[in-house]
């Protein structure tokens, strides 16, 4: 896959299409490519599950991608279990100790009450149906165990900022979203509470003078390198109106 804009890599597809992983396939562990941001959610979703409570506890990761939450699990003591339909995606996930299941979020081959965890990032506005994968996600969960989410909310600040303003960007592939598909956090909120899990969110974002220094730091040091310096990190923030966490345990 040769250096470039990433637009420039992928063939053109309808927005959302999951054929782009596949052609992306190289992207998920470089820093300066095109799921940078993926890897700065990661850690801030990881940073929200707390040691396991039990031997042999379960984290069941939906849409896990190339497991790039692993890193930030480590040492936390869990089984990380990564469900995604994309086996170029997978392969990668089991390079880096996750225990890898090819299926589809909607409908996954695992057994009810199996998970301590299940964390579904950047996972919602990229299904057909979101309500059908909470409610596995719920399906999934033992009582008293947490549920870990983050989106993008139904808004027009939404689409503006992640498809007109985001996709624009050098490291965002073109067409990853669309927009139709954003969830609105009310309404998961609602879905959350019909299977016993008191969702709470709040809005979080990229800190801004971090990206604005890494976003230079990539142009300057070129594509395919790995920019000087920390990534930027995750930080909460008022409003839920582009991007959101939600973090809930689910009684009964």
């Amino acid at each position: 896959m040769r250096d470039g804009p990433v637009s420039t890599r992928v063939r053109i597809l309808p927005p959302n299409d999951p054929r782009q992983y596949d052609d992306l396939a190289g992207e998920w562990w470089r820093p300066d490519g095109a799921f940078a941001m993926l890897h700065w959610l990661a850690r801030a979703r990881a940073a929200l599950v707390p040691p396991a409570a039990r031997p042999g506890a379960v984290l069941v990761d939906l849409g896990c991608g190339a497991g790039l939450m692993a890193p930030h699990l480590a040492g936390k003591g869990y089984r990380h279990v990564g469900v995604d339909l994309t086996r170029s995606a997978l392969e990668q996930a089991a390079t880096h100790g996750v225990t890898v299941v090819a299926g589809d979020a909607t409908a996954v081959p695992l057994t009810d009450g199996c998970a301590d965890v299940v964390a579904a990032g950047e996972l919602l506005e990229h299904v057909p149906d979101w309500r059908r994968v909470v409610a596995e996600a719920c399906r999934l969960l033992r009582p008293g165990g947490l549920l870990v989410v983050d989106t993008l909310n139904d808004t027009a600040l939404a689409r503006l900022v992640a498809v007109e303003v985001g996709e624009r960007l050098p490291t965002v592939p073109r067409g990853i979203h669309d927009p139709r598909l954003f969830v609105d956090a009310r309404e998961l909120v609602v879905e959350c509470a019909r299977y016993g899990v008191a969702l709470r969110v709040r809005g979080i974002r990229p800190e801004l003078w971090g990206t604005l220094t890494w976003l230079a730091r990539r142009t300057v040091g070129g594509a395919g390198r790995r920019p000087a310096g920390r990534e930027p990190r995750i930080r909460p923030t008022w409003s839920t109106a582009v991007l959101y966490q939600g973090r809930g345990v689910r009684h009964g």
